[in-house]
């Protein structure tokens, strides 16, 4: 079940009239998702990408390997040029990258302990929010800690901007499907 703080988000952001799309590593896809089920999707969401892999990093998102090894590939500098570099795969007014780390074995150290995660929004007119935050918990807790933060900080940036009320959309139960052929 989605939470009432990402549906208000969407709300938010359905009545801008604006697109978001995202691009996850530590919370894989689960951010975007969580996005799809509400009922403004198909008003807002354009997509999302998994990086989990550094490499995948470097090469899909052309994030240089100096910068990943600068400073590691769960950091602000590299989640920051994945949401830059998001606007390459789709035309977004919104774009949010997450990274970070939910296990142990990544990039940890006493000043970047497991728990630590990353959040950078790209909104329109050049502005942006970069956000870190250390949670606690098993990487499950993290990542959903992470999802409900990222909902706030949009829902806190939608809320200053002007709005335009639309309408929600209906939910409806489709049909069973009967008598199908299939080929066999």
């Amino acid at each position: 079940m989605v939470s009432e703080n990402i549906t208000l988000c969407s709300r938010r952001i359905a009545e801008r009239n604006l697109k978001i799309a995202f691009v996850e590593s530590a919370t894989s896809g689960r951010l975007a998702s969580e996005f799809a089920l509400t009922p403004f999707s198909g008003q807002i969401l354009l997509g999302g990408i998994v990086c989990y892999d550094a490499c995948t990093k470097q090469e899909l998102f052309d994030i240089p390997e100096e910068i990943i090894k600068s400073f590691t590939p769960e950091s602000a500098e590299v989640t920051r040029l994945l949401a830059e570099r998001l606007i390459k795969f789709f035309k977004c007014d919104i774009a949010v990258a997450v990274t970070g780390l939910t296990t142990e074995g990544g990039s940890e150290t006493d000043d970047k302990p497991v728990g630590t995660m990353f959040i950078h929004i790209k909104l329109p007119e050049d502005k942006y929010i970069s956000h870190r935050e250390v949670f606690e918990g098993l990487a499950p807790d993290i990542i959903k800690q992470t999802i409900e933060r990222a909902g706030e900080l949009l829902s806190e940036i939608m809320e200053k901007q002007e709005v335009e009320p639309v309408d929600e959309p209906e939910y409806y139960e489709p049909s069973p499907i009967t008598d199908v052929n299939l080929p066999s």
